[in-house]
This record gives structure tokens, sequence and C-alpha cells, in this order.
């Protein structure tokens, strides 16, 4: 238990440099773990998108000593090089973990910034392990300060509040001090940056990118002197009064710090699109099986939810795959026209087929301020006027309705199938499981890399 300062920059710096890894509880290791896994199935299935190459193609041009390995891809490249492609490979599909209830991914900023700086110096899987949960831990919890009017103004807090994560976990792999760490949040105060316009845009994924690119550089430039300001989160000028606002409790930052912990608010998600979306996509799965219905019976349909699930994802015509990731009316007529919602059904050519633009335009989004966010009611309305419902309380993968660990391993095989198909993904996930045993987690990455990088 860390007492709480009035300078809770300084209390959580303190808390990052001083924790060891023998504190931390069984269930939180074993959620750790979980999470890599996703985020190793992400990062496979969105390596050879077409952001990834447009991005990782630029930065070839600037790229440095070639250190590090990029996951599901051949060649090397610099540290934070690495650490941007990895987090947005991570994100791209919009199939990583998230935050309940600040709906962050926690992983894709952390994870990426401690792989690259492991390709710099040793680091045994225990430490990865520790310093990653250390992360998560630091991102979620500023989350939650700022939550929900952060989000609800347009920042894109994965990014935000990410690129402290990544600071935090790389700082603690360094060995920073209480001081330096400080500075490391400093300097990630700098970075912080990302909006909501961009869901549905390559742009997202830069910003997600950046976050693990600018939180390891954060780290690195503090464990050289490089200062920052003494109250970078809850200064008058700082984190939480100019990006969460006057009314943010600066000390529920700290409030029960190493008695709780975030990761095991973490869920992963068995639908690549907006999280909001899986309760509507399981219910309309449900409503196809149970009933048989086809969708050339189907007149209309209502999605009725949260208002945020109408904010976030009423896009009736979405002009690209990514942007139908965040659409409601396509991850309906996708479930309903093809009783699955893969990577496929999220594709420019999905989007482009004519019976499932058919179906998008039967589809109408209404908001029910009294439904708690995750939750949604399907309604579909046949062509002789019966109607259908379901009320989905819990989707799939959330806290309540998890993935299993096998559902995990499911998940990385077939993203890898997608991404990286001649990956023989067996060892990876072994290696996973038991990081801690690993004594360099170099060879944890090079089981995620084909063949030629290894």
């Amino acid at each position: 238990m860390v007492d709480q300062l009035s300078n809770v920059s300084e209390t959580f710096a303190r808390f990052v440099a001083e924790a060891q890894a023998r504190e931390l509880p069984a269930e939180v290791r074993h959620e750790a773990k979980r999470s890599l896994l996703n985020f190793f199935a992400s990062a496979l299935g969105g390596c050879r998108d077409q952001a990834i190459e447009i991005a990782a193609g630029v930065l070839a041009g600037f790229a440095g000593k070639g250190e590090a390995a990029v996951i599901g891809r051949s060649g090397r490249t610099d540290a934070l090089t690495a650490a941007f492609l990895n987090a947005a490979s991570g994100n791209v599909l919009d199939f990583d973990d998230t935050h309940v209830p600040t709906v962050i991914h926690p992983t894709a900023p952390v994870a990426p910034a401690l792989l690259a700086l492991a390709a710099l110096r040793h680091v045994s899987g225990t430490d990865l392990l520790h310093a990653f949960v250390l992360g998560v831990e630091m991102e979620c919890r500023l989350g939650n300060v700022v939550s929900p009017g952060h989000y609800r103004r347009g920042w894109h807090i994965t990014s935000t509040c990410g690129v402290f994560g990544a600071a935090a976990a790389a700082g603690k792999l360094l060995g920073l001090d209480a001081v330096r760490m400080k500075w490391a949040l400093g300097n990630a105060s700098a970075h912080s940056s990302g909006l909501i316009e961009t869901l549905g845009y390559m742009s997202k994924s830069s910003g997600v990118g950046n976050s693990a690119r600018n939180g390891l550089l954060a780290a690195l430039l503090a464990q050289s002197g490089f200062a920052g300001p003494d109250r970078p989160l809850e200064g008058p000028r700082g984190f939480l009064a100019v990006m969460g606002g006057q009314d943010c409790d600066a000390r529920r930052l700290v409030r029960g710090l190493g008695d709780s912990w975030e990761i095991l608010h973490n869920t992963y998600k068995p639908y690549p699109c907006g999280v909001v979306l899986n309760p509507v996509i399981d219910g309309v799965l449900e409503l196809r099986e149970r009933y048989g219905i086809k969708p050339d019976e189907v007149r209309n349909v209502v999605v009725t939810g949260h208002p945020l699930l109408g904010e976030r994802t009423n896009r009736p015509a979405p002009a690209s795959g990514r942007e139908a990731q965040v659409s409601a009316q396509h991850g309906v007529a996708a479930a309903l026209l093809r009783g699955v919602a893969g990577i496929a059904e999220f594709s420019d050519a999905a989007v482009a087929d004519p019976t499932m633009t058919a179906l998008r335009a039967k589809v109408r989004v209404e908001d029910d301020p009294a439904m708690a966010l995750g939750t949604a009611k399907v309604t579909l309305e046949l062509d002789d006027g019966v109607q259908r419902t379901v009320q989905v309380a819990h989707g799939r993968g959330s806290l309540e309705h998890p993935l299993t660990d096998a559902e995990l391993e499911r998940k990385l095989a077939t993203l890898a199938a997608h991404g990286c198909p001649d990956l023989d993904v067996g060892p990876l996930v072994d290696a996973v499981w038991s990081i801690e045993h690993f004594t360099d987690v170099q060879e944890v990455v090079r089981r995620a890399v084909p063949d030629a990088v290894r």
C-alpha cells in the first residue's frame, strides 16, 4: 500500500520504481499473459494490413540500426520504429483488448514498447511481465480518473493515456528511480494525443503507434536526464486539468494502489470491431440461429442501446472496411447475411457487396439512456409482420462472459493464419503461457516472426 501524497505524480512514480515482481498475485500474472496472447493474435492478424504496409514503407526511409523485430514481418528495424509498427499492428484490425469501463485498449501501447526495449538490453520474462502490468495500471488508472468526459469530448483514450503506460513500463525495465520515473511521465505528457475523429481511418492506429513509440522515448530521455515537470498529472496545467477537466479527483489515481489491479478488468474481443458492437452482433447471431431467420425475410432491424452506441456506431453507409468496424448497420448486416463476424466480414469487399448494402439500409439505431453501456436490444421485423427481439445483457468477451484461455489460443491461430500464414503458432502460445521461465524475452519474440528473422 502506498501513502497518498498530495503529489500524485510523485506517488505513482515511486510506486512503479519500487514495486517488486514477487508482489504480483497469481491471478494478475495470468491475466497479463492472456493480454499478451491476445496482443500477439491481433498484431499477427494486422501485420500485413494496408495501413501497416504504408507505415512500414514510409518509416523504412528513416529507420536506424536493425535491432528489433516487427511481429509477423521479415527484417528488423530500430526499436522506436518497431514499437510504433507493433502497436499499430495490434490495433489496426480493432481486435485488441478493452479495459472496462474506460474502453482503453491497454496492451497495444504498452507491450510493443517493452518488446522493443528488450531488443536493446537483456530482459527476463518475469521482468517484462511485471513492467507490463505496471504500465497497464498507469494508463488504466489515469483513464478511470478522466472518464467518461475525456472520451466523450473526442479524445482517443487509448492513445492519450497509453503513452503514460508505455513510459511507466519502459521506465521500470530501465530501472529508473522515482525522480526519473516522474520525468518519464512528464515527457509522456508532452506526447499525449489522439482523436476519436480518426476512428474508421488509418490515422487511428498511428495514434496508438505513437503512444508506444513516444512512451518508450519518454523513458529513454528520462534515463539520460531529460527532465520533466514536477506535477505532470495533477499540476494546474497538467494532464488531468487540461484533458480531464477541473473536476477530476487526482487522488483516485493512487487510491488503493498496490492493493487492486486494473488488468483484472481487461476484456478481449470476439469480433474485429468497436467493442460496443459485441452485444449487437451477439443478438443478431442468436436470433438468426434460434429462429432460422433468412436475410431476405427481414423487413427492418432496430438496434437499441446506450447513447454512446449510437454516437460511435450509427454509420448507415460506411465507405470502407475500417469504417465498417464502427458501423452498427454493417455489423448487423454482416452477422445476418453471413452468420459470422470475422475479418472478411469487415473488409472493403464486404462493404461493397450490394446485398450487404441493401441490408444496412434496413437497420436503425435508437438510443435508450436507461440501458447500460455494453448491453443491446435487437429487434428483427419480418416481412410477415412478426417481430423477433433479444436483449443481450453481457456480450461475448465481456467481464461477465469472458473468452476462455482456449478461445484466446484459437483467436491467435485464426488471426495468424490471416496475417502470417506460414507461422507455426504453437511454440508462441506455449512461450506466452510460460513467459516467466524465459531468461531472455527475445526467445518469445522470435516465435512471433517468420523463420528468416529469427
